[in-house]
């Protein structure tokens, strides 16, 4: 079981209150991605959850258990960090039993755990391996070893991948999404990607300033956004805003996806000079200055002709998203 319900909860420091009353169910087995711009509360609302910061006030119930006011080791969580947090005198196998050895199982069940761990993350050759003779990526497996050998009722990630490379971060992506499949455990992933978050969330918790704006499936947020925030952060590049007299809409501001336009010689909704055109193989991204309007970004196929200080013109050929003057979805 792995069920989280967050009921009001809050969070200040001091006089400052970075979490207003906030309230989300989390179901057994979900795969659930907190994510939002730097600052938005997302680590701050795992570490609640974790036990690692105390809520102001509210009630966390875990399994149906209130954890409000539990110790993290009482509450069946295991939680991921940033950095490995690994001991680099010990080996791979000494590291992913260390929880297990400080609760006191005997020898023979830490062996099966962690065989059976480090089966399933791929790392049964590098067991007595020290950390500073494994890569980026096998050095988070190792802590995700480490999580898994507690068994725990959820898993908690705090951007686990933000210090790898690239490559490493899109192979240790799918490792974790076949990880939530062969586990079938709740996991709770906080990130600033939202790439990371459409790619592996069942269910995305848009975050701003401590406040959910939006809760849905990656495709939900991306076809119907509730807001300009969650319209301008879901989807890359990111949606093009334009203000509704430039296209004689009755909307104070209209969203139009760059994959929504196409790049025409003549006519089109609008007309602009080519500011840049990145050249990508598949997709080419054409960024165009349209007058009283600025840089509308158009994603297109990868072999369309056009160079800097082109005069082009963009057809919109998607949904037209339109806001109000509070940023709501009308």
């Amino acid at each position: 079981m792995g069920q989280i319900t967050l009921k009001d909860i809050t969070k200040s420091f001091d006089d400052t209150q970075v979490i207003p009353p906030l309230n989300l169910d989390i179901k057994d087995g979900e795969f659930v991605v907190f994510v939002g711009p730097s600052g938005c509360g997302k680590s701050t609302l795992l570490r609640l959850i974790a036990g690692l910061e105390d809520v102001s006030s509210g009630d966390i119930v875990i399994d149906g258990n209130d954890a409000t006011h539990a110790a993290p080791s009482e509450r069946g969580l295991a939680m991921v960090f940033q950095s490995y947090a690994l001991y680099p005198h010990m080996s791979v196998r000494k590291n992913i039993a260390f929880p297990l050895k400080m609760a006191g199982l005997d020898k023979d069940k830490i062996d099966e755990k962690v065989s059976g761990a480090a089966e399933v993350l791929n790392l049964t050759d590098y067991l007595e391996r020290r950390p500073g003779q494994l890569s980026g990526g096998q050095r988070q497996r190792v802590a995700i070893g480490r999580a898994i050998v507690r068994e725990p009722a959820a898993f908690l990630f705090d951007e686990p991948l933000s210090n790898l490379d690239a490559a490493l971060r899109v192979n240790m992506r799918s490792e974790i999404i076949d990880l939530h499949h062969q586990l079938k455990t709740t996991m709770v992933y906080v990130t600033h990607d939202q790439v990371e978050a459409m790619t592996m969330a069942d269910k995305i918790v848009v975050l701003n300033a401590g406040v959910i704006e939006q809760v849905g499936s990656p495709l939900e947020l991306y076809h119907s956004p509730k807001s300009r925030f969650v319209a301008g952060f879901i989807g890359s590049p990111k949606m093009n805003f334009i203000p509704g007299t430039a296209n004689n809409d009755a909307a104070f501001e209209i969203g139009v996806r760059p994959e929504h336009l196409l790049v025409v010689t003549e006519g089109g909704e609008f007309r602009g000079k080519v500011a840049s055109a990145e050249h990508l193989g598949s997709d080419t991204f054409v960024r165009v200055d349209v007058p009283g309007v600025g840089e509308v970004n158009a994603r297109v196929n990868g072999d369309i002709d056009v160079n800097y200080g082109d005069e082009v013109g963009l057809q919109i050929n998607g949904p037209v998203y339109r806001f109000d003057e509070d940023g709501l979805a009308i």
